[in-house]
């Protein structure tokens, strides 16, 4: 008798459900062990980065089956927009999906239609072959696909998105957006300076036309208070932390309390011997 079963809430399911902002955190390691830790924390959601990471098509699949024990959903950002990657992405388990640097309608229409089978779309069918559809145990997976088990998050990033963002966020098929302000002030000359007035106007126009076209907004912050101010704020959904940053931080406080500080109590010690 064939198992039949069914895929967990897509992100933009569980963005609509919620009623409060969604907390989470990058995954940028590759290491399954280190996706399983983050996914029982407690977060709402991780991000698995393709883009900015050292991430294989295998890496990432084993990743998602680390998380899948638990109650958590992952978003996996694809390194870019193409329609051959989106479709391996989704063959291989990634429900949602980010795209980054979409910068125009044209664009968000791409990625639409790469997430889509057709006719509403052009993504190739392999579903007997691929865990996306659990190799055809999710009863009806191509017909309800589309609809039911995908969901697109779209990358505002560049100065040229948020001069276009209300007709990307007016796409059909983008269920949310996502604002990136470390390459906005980059693209506006800024490189660096996420703070800079200029900056700031940039990310507040782009999550004021998500709001205004009924679309989820999320953005990345990982200093507390400026996190903190964003849920205030009815931010949908942030990311408050990376993997990688807790490891590199952490063990900076390592050394800091017992090498360099301890260093210094010697010499204070040896200071305080000498009189």
């Amino acid at each position: 008798m064939p198992i039949h079963l069914n895929l967990p809430p897509t992100f933009a399911q569980k963005l609509a459900e919620a009623n409060r902002g969604l907390a989470g955190m990058w995954v940028c390691s590759g290491s399954p062990l280190v996706a399983e830790i983050a996914a029982g924390s407690g977060l709402d959601w991780l991000l698995i980065d393709g883009e900015h990471s050292p991430l294989s098509l295998e890496s990432i699949q084993l990743q998602l089956q680390a998380i899948a024990a638990y109650p958590i959903t992952p978003l996996v950002r694809v390194p870019v927009n193409d329609q051959v990657l989106i479709k391996q992405y989704l063959d291989l388990g990634a429900q949602n999906l980010l795209v980054p640097m979409v910068n125009s309608a044209a664009d968000a229409e791409q990625a639409v239609r790469a997430m889509r089978y057709p006719p509403a779309g052009v993504r190739g069918v392999g579903s007997a072959l691929a865990r996306g559809a659990r190799w055809n145990r999710v009863e009806g997976y191509l017909q309800r696909a589309n609809d039911e088990y995908v969901s697109l998050t779209v990358q505002i990033e560049t100065a040229e998105a948020v001069e276009r963002v209300d007709e990307i966020v007016g796409t059909e098929g983008v269920d949310a957006i996502f604002v990136g302000p470390s390459d906005l002030a980059a693209s506006m000359g800024l490189i660096g300076q996420q703070g800079h007035p200029d900056v700031v106007e940039g990310v507040r126009r782009a999550i004021a036309a998500g709001k205004a076209a009924g679309k989820p907004v999320g953005i990345n912050a990982f200093d507390p208070k400026l996190a903190h101010q964003y849920f205030d704020e009815g931010m949908d959904f942030i990311l408050v932390g990376a993997d990688v940053a807790l490891l590199a931080r952490g063990s900076e406080r390592l050394a800091d309390e017992f090498i360099a500080g301890r260093a210094g109590e010697r010499a204070e010690g040896a200071e305080r011997a000498s009189y």
